[in-house]
């Protein structure tokens, strides 16, 4: 499996049979010109994983792919005029030669009782990689390469490294760092923290890495 992460939440599997592009927002950039892609993949409605300005030149560049969002995000989607998959926690789709399973259901509390919306992570081939969105479920299989979120209002970094330590990958690759001005420090942290079972690589921007 290849991984492309083009900054934040946005990340590019490349599976041998099939290329899935997650959370394509508004903080990450480079994804643009992909083309040949077999799906692109929404877990939740917020600007910073579903770029709407830029979604609908993402989409004509790729016809044959299959749009797949939350229930959430599917408004904004159609919206755009374009009929997304909806698909709800517990389903799973089958997606070129992968299979995305389907997991959660909601946004991590930002604070308090603000109302809250729905967020899923999607589960890629029975663990190869592993999607939460903005959320820190940990799915029942186990997963061997995480995309681990690093910093956002909702998070803090004892969580991060909790959830880490519940999921127990092979491989944890932070996304979700836009936020911070320097995510090393944040990084620096997941390495010592996360056990001699799991190594931690921090991507390159929009640079394969063959995991």
């Amino acid at each position: 499996m290849r991984i492309t992460h083009y900054g934040h939440a946005c990340v590019l599997l490349e599976t041998g049979s099939t290329r899935l592009l997650l959370d394509p927002g508004t903080f990450s950039s480079g994804f643009e010109s992909l083309t040949e892609l077999d799906a692109i993949l929404v877990t939740h409605q917020h600007f910073d994983h579903m770029d709407l300005e830029r979604l609908p030149a993402l989409i004509a560049a790729n016809p044959r792919a299959r749009l797949v969002v939350d229930e959430g995000s599917a408004p904004a989607i159609s919206d755009l005029g374009t009929t997304p998959t909806v698909v709800r926690p517990g389903e799973s789709v089958g997606i070129g030669g992968s299979t995305v399973n389907v997991v959660g259901g909601d946004h991590a509390t930002i604070y308090g009782d603000l109302p809250g919306i729905p967020n899923v992570g999607y589960v890629v081939d029975d663990g190869a990689f592993y999607h939460p969105g903005d959320s820190l479920v940990a799915p029942e299989q186990s997963v061997d390469v995480l995309g681990l979120p690093t910093a956002a209002p909702w998070l803090k970094l004892s969580e991060s490294v909790d959830f880490l330590h519940e999921v127990g990958p092979r491989i944890a690759v932070p996304i979700h760092e836009k936020l911070l001005a320097r995510p090393e420090v944040y990084t620096s942290w997941f390495d010592r923290l996360s056990g001699e079972s799991t190594a931690v690589l921090a991507l390159k921007h929009a640079e394969a890495t063959q995991l």
